[in-house]
């Protein structure tokens, strides 16, 4: 079962690569265009590697909640972060977003490349105070522009049914720019673990949270709120 799991996966990370090697490439003349259209080019790779995931390695998702997402207003998604899918998958479940990632990362050829395309928010984790200044303020003009943000408040992939520290960013942002905020949870890890080349199939159970009020919160209080979440959701996440 094991081999068969490698070549199915072997399969995937070759599609994936090609892909993403051709969508970074032809994706640069879009730069001509608005970020509408680089946007809807780069969403087709994400779209792409999850019809292509489901097809070599079995994987596929179901959402619960996705009646709670109110698309006429951007809004902030605080997710769980076990795995490279939910990047991917975010994209398909909501609308157009910006992603508050590493800056290393776009200097991560043809990966990098594709992203800079998306308009993230590109920080210095070492820059402490003026990272948070910045993930505020570039933050608060995505939101006003229409894009949806999406941070992972735990900062780093964790294990299913592990969590990690809930970093303040996330929550300094939905408080400053009073914008409503969404909290996802997910079992990615279990069938596309951390660092895993191998890829197990089934079904990843995504859950949305109804879109909270942040108006009258702390950011303590909001961080309370998501590491609760997060927390009651870790059973789900490993079953």
């Amino acid at each position: 079962m094991k081999v068969i799991w490698f070549f199915r996966s072997l399969l995937f990370a070759i599609g994936q690569g090609v892909s993403l090697i051709l969508f970074s490439l032809v994706g640069q003349v879009t730069r001509l265009f608005s970020f509408k259209t680089r946007y809807h080019f780069m969403h087709y790779w994400a779209r792409f590697c999850l019809l292509w995931l489901r097809w070599t390695c079995g994987i596929r998702y179901q959402v619960h909640g996705n009646e709670h997402i109110q698309k006429d207003q951007a809004g902030i998604i605080l997710a769980r972060h076990e795995s490279a899918w939910e990047t991917l998958a975010l994209q398909e479940i909501f609308p157009r977003q910006a992603y508050v990632l590493k800056k290393e990362l776009l200097k991560i050829p043809f990966f990098g490349w594709g992203m800079a395309l998306l308009n993230p928010i590109a920080i210095d984790r070492n820059a402490g105070r003026k990272a948070l200044m910045q993930l505020v303020s570039e933050g608060k003009a995505r939101l006003e522009s229409g894009e949806w943000v999406v941070i992972f408040p735990e900062g780093t992939r964790m294990p299913t049914n592990q969590l990690g520290k809930i970093h303040a960013g996330g929550a300094l942002l939905a408080t400053k720019a009073n914008a409503p905020v969404y909290l996802v949870s997910h079992n990615a890890g279990t069938f596309w673990a951390k660092n895993s080349f191998i890829k197990r199939p089934g079904t990843i159970d995504v859950y949305i949270s109804p879109p909270l009020d942040v108006s009258e919160l702390s950011t303590a209080e909001l961080n309370q709120k998501v590491e609760a979440w997060f927390a009651s959701h870790m059973d789900v996440s490993g079953k």
